[in-house]
């Protein structure tokens, strides 16, 4: 078939008589024709097209973009004056498409914000989220924590011993170190030797000494004394020391703080050999040693020197006399309290207030909470019901437990705080310098309770309310009933 088809097609005088466009002029809106077209173009006229040539061009129209605006066309030749005016379809303006893609346009930036907002509340809101899991996953992991700290330091020996997890009791041979003196009074047992021992660092636990008697079938007799042992000994190397009367310390007497005169001059006797009867006779008379005996203490029966035996390790010659050793001790209380600044006329107080800080507190920091706790209760008119005091004036001060008896708290005597009101009518026990610094210099605190919930480690509880109090109870009565009452 040949690429251009004849004019004379069939169809070509249909396509010629098919209206030419005819640009409209600038600035002026086309005119229709106003007469029919005539049977052959005129002169100058286009020629026909054939079917597939407009088929063609009318591709090419279709496919063309859209003008975004109408352009004039070039002006049509004119037509001989003569000739016919060609009658002309009135051409369709141009449609542009912009007011259309306007619209979309719009529709489509709507859309675009309202996802963004979207996007932005749904992002924020999974933040939000995110941080209140994470919080709860915190509290959780803190919760879990916090609990199993207080389970372990709770029950750490029944979790060991049900774990297979159980510490030595004793020492590692090779690991004794330095040295450290230990006193065995009149009276002592394997089971106060072994506290005894702990006490001073020489065995790793309170019950390794004695455990290591009952296991060995040992039942040795201890000469009261001063001995100089090592700190880390394991219990048997221990007990050797104890029976080595090389390491006995010859006119050595230890008196730890705390203690009362009748066990210090128990101490003083089996230390430095003087008879316990000339010692006794020796503080007779309080004056003899510049201290004036104080007539309620004396009418109530107590001991006008309670509380100025200073407790330390005293070392002294051969043939010392028993007033000289009395002398020496009430000399270094009162250098403690010059030290400390105590007034000479309220030295008997201070010492009061002092003793039982003594008895009460454990921990270095804590001597100034029990002092402040003492203060700010005298201050608000509050009994002071310190055990202590009621144990002193009971005679149950050195059973061993923390608690009073029922006995001891209703008994009716001038030192038991829990039925006079203010200070007990004087000294409980003989403090140490620490507690008369204590007693003077209190910490900062609104305190009005405490309690030593852990009796290994003598940690306690200050409280400013009684309900805080009763808590700090709860966790005591917890520790006692998980350690078998040691102590409580």
């Amino acid at each position: 078939m040949p690429e251009t088809p004849p004019n004379d097609d069939e169809f070509a005088d249909l396509f010629s008589r098919l209206p030419t466009a005819a640009a409209p002029s600038s600035g002026s809106a086309p005119e229709p024709a106003s007469g029919p077209a005539p049977a052959s173009a005129p002169t100058g006229a286009p020629a026909p097209i054939s079917r597939r040539a407009a088929r063609e061009r009318a591709a090419a129209g279709s496919s063309a973009p859209a003008p975004v605006a109408a352009t004039p066309a070039a002006p049509a030749p004119a037509a001989p004056a003569s000739a016919s005016p060609q009658p002309i379809a009135a051409p369709r303006a141009p449609q542009s498409s912009q007011p259309l893609d306007a619209l979309f346009s719009a529709e489509l930036d709507e859309d675009e914000r309202a996802r963004k907002a979207r996007h932005k509340r749904d992002r924020r809101k999974s933040r939000i989220a995110g941080w209140v899991v994470f919080a709860v996953i915190l509290a959780i992991l803190g919760g879990l924590t916090a609990g199993g700290f207080y389970v372990w330091n709770t029950y750490e020996d029944k979790i060991r011993a049900f774990m297979g997890w159980e510490e030595p009791k004793d020492y590692a041979e090779g690991q004794a170190t330095g040295d450290v003196s230990v006193t065995i009074v009149t009276g002592d047992t394997g089971s106060t030797i072994s506290k005894t021992l702990f006490d001073a660092g020489v065995t790793k636990t309170s019950s390794a000494f004695y455990d290591y008697l009952i296991k060995t079938g040992q039942n040795p007799t201890f000469q009261p004394g001063v001995y100089t042992l090592q700190k880390q000994m394991t219990s048997a190397a221990a007990l050797t020391a104890l029976k080595d009367p090389a390491n006995k310390q010859e006119f050595t007497a230890q008196l730890p703080e705390g203690l009362t005169v009748a066990d210090s001059l128990q101490r003083l006797s089996d230390g430095l050999g003087i008879p316990l009867a000339d010692l006794q006779a020796a503080i007779a008379d309080p004056t003899v040693y510049g201290v004036t005996a104080d007539p309620a203490v004396v009418a109530a029966g107590g001991q006008p020197l309670e509380g100025w035996l200073f407790p330390a390790t005293y070392t002294f010659d051969p043939g010392v006399t028993a007033q000289q050793v009395i002398q020496t001790l009430v000399d270094r209380t009162i250098k403690s309290l010059d030290a400390a600044g105590v007034p000479a006329d309220q030295r008997q107080r201070v010492l009061t207030t002092a003793s039982i800080i003594q008895r009460e507190a454990r921990v270095h920091d804590d001597f100034y909470k029990v002092s402040r706790v003492i203060s700010n209760r005298l201050a608000d008119g509050m009994q002071l019901q310190m055990d202590s005091t009621a144990q002193f004036g009971y005679g149950e001060l050195h059973d061993g437990t923390a608690s009073s008896s029922a006995e001891a708290l209703a008994d009716k005597n001038p030192w038991n705080t829990y039925v006079v009101a203010g200070l007990p009518v004087g000294p409980i026990s003989n403090p140490g310098d620490t507690a008369i610094d204590a007693a003077m210099h209190p910490a900062e605190g609104n305190w009005l309770y405490f309690v030593t919930w852990n009796m290994d480690t003598g940690e306690t509880i200050f409280s400013a309310t009684y309900p805080e109090q009763q808590q700090g109870i709860d966790k005591w009565h917890e520790w006692c009933a998980a350690n078998d009452n040691r102590g409580c």
